[in-house]
């Protein structure tokens, strides 16, 4: 079982005020920032949605068999197998394999230190919190400080001698054209690879340093016991982007691709694994857009209502010198604070489409004040008509 140390701290009412000052600031500059990120995404999104059509209309398919100068500086889709000139390796461990890029991914067997913090308000304010630190041996791909453990004696990591690292092909080719960095970089769908035990002979004369080495459930080893290691022991395991299908939309430059600048404002380069038509690839960076679009409306909204409840935090502070009633206190400022960033949310949201696309906002502008007219007008009827019935009856 890890060993664990409990820490007790209290902070006074006085100093819980002047901590939300501080909050306050944060909150505004939060509230702030969020409604420009807000905008700027509404104008991102537009301008990447009309790129995107302008792109879909003027790109022309054409065979990676052979480059046709015509074509040149135009916006092009090809569809094809990637080959390589040259091969992978990895020659720290002498790994080697055929592809666009080899990943090594490098795990050290390290201390971590967890904690959990409990917080109550006393009568008259002031707070106390307990937090407990435990410590516990996990595999971890970056190197832990135990120098900022709460308490660094007995819990010791060494320096990360060994790190990860991407090994990539200088250049590839699909049919006659060639493929360069740019290209090589947007190329994914990276998968397992299995080391052999059969490699273990060529892995232990490639490493240089002084750790045994094994090879086990398909990963390098280094160290004295894999069923039971140690602080400092590694374990190395490797991804590979095969060489296979690919499907590119770029412009047409010399006898490779360069990114297609639109009229729109966005550049174009984009790759997809597969021999996928172009109508797919712009549909599922439509889809793309509209996904991040979304995810950065989201993310914006919660951190205004966070930054709302930072402005609203100090009326809770206050009336934590009755607990109870702080508590009561926070709920209300909390929803607030959610409506608040709604609403403001919302506001900028709209604001956004009126400056970035101002005939389709007044269409639904004048949409919706048509249906509300029209709304309002069968209301009155039907009230107007109701004491006529009352009076037949």
């Amino acid at each position: 079982m890890s060993e664990q140390i409990r820490e007790v701290t209290s902070v006074s009412w006085f100093g819980r005020i002047k901590r939300t000052v501080g909050g306050v600031l944060v909150g505004l500059i939060l509230v702030v920032a969020m409604v420009a990120v807000l905008f700027w995404n509404e104008g991102r999104a537009v301008t990447t949605a009309r790129s995107l059509a302008e792109g879909a209309g003027a790109v022309v398919s054409v065979s990676a068999e052979a480059i046709n100068g015509a074509n040149e500086g135009k916006l092009i889709h090809v569809g094809g197998a990637v080959s390589a000139l040259e091969g992978l390796s990895d020659p720290d461990f002498a790994i080697s394999a055929e592809g666009v890029r080899l990943l090594r991914n490098v795990e050290m067997y390290q201390w971590v230190e967890n904690s959990k913090s409990e917080t109550t308000t006393k009568l008259g304010g002031g707070e106390e919190t307990v937090t407990t630190y435990s410590y516990a041996k996990e595999w971890q791909d970056r190197p832990i400080s135990s120098s900022e453990f709460k308490q660094p004696s007995n819990h010791q990591n060494p320096s990360m001698e060994i790190a990860s690292r991407s090994f990539q092909i200088p250049e590839g080719r699909l049919g006659a054209f060639v493929l360069d960095e740019p290209v090589l970089d947007l190329i994914g769908d990276a998968k397992s690879l299995t080391i052999s035990p059969n490699q273990l002979s060529a892995i232990q004369d490639a490493h240089s340093g002084t750790e045994r080495v094994s090879v086990v459930d398909g990963r390098i080893f280094l160290g004295v016991n894999p069923t039971s290691p140690a602080i400092g022991d590694y374990r190395i395991g490797y991804r590979l982007v095969p060489l296979g299908d690919i499907s590119v939309i770029g412009q047409q430059s010399g006898d490779g691709f360069a990114p297609y600048q639109t009229l729109a404002g966005d550049e174009l380069l984009m790759v997809d694994a597969g021999m996928v038509p172009a109508e797919k690839m712009f549909a599922n960076a439509v889809s793309a857009n509209t996904i991040i679009t979304w995810l950065v409306r989201a993310g914006c909204l919660l951190l205004l209502a966070i930054g709302f409840g930072l402005l609203l935090a100090p009326l809770g502070v206050l009336a934590d010198v009755i607990p109870f009633v702080g508590g009561i206190v926070r709920m209300g400022t909390g929803l607030v604070a959610f409506v608040l960033a709604l609403l403001l949310g919302s506001a900028t949201i709209a604001v956004a489409w009126f400056w970035y696309r101002p005939l389709i906002a007044v269409g639904i502008a004048v949409a919706g004040l048509a249906l509300a007219y029209l709304l309002t007008r069968f209301g009155r009827r039907k009230v107007a008509a109701a004491p006529q019935s009352g009076a037949t009856a």
